[in-house]
């Protein structure tokens, strides 16, 4: 599994576009190989969640079919 620190290159890091541009609460993902790196957009340097593509699917159908993604 990649990680951060065996990845060549900076990973391209992106936020949800459910994220406000004013948030202080977001994380921001980014793609590497057959895993999606999370981390918190406040401490960058910080740790990094490294999780495998099919936990990942998982994850966003549930957070999706849950309606985690609508505005309260």
């Amino acid at each position: 599994m990649p990680t951060l620190r065996s990845h060549a290159e900076p990973p391209t890091w992106f936020k949800s576009s459910y994220s406000g541009g004013n948030t202080t609460e977001c994380l921001e993902c980014a793609r590497v190989g057959q895993a999606t790196f999370v981390r918190d957009s406040k401490r960058p340097e910080g740790p990094v969640l490294t999780v495998r593509d099919e936990p990942w699917r998982v994850f966003v159908g549930a957070a999706t079919l849950s309606g985690f993604h609508e505005a309260d």
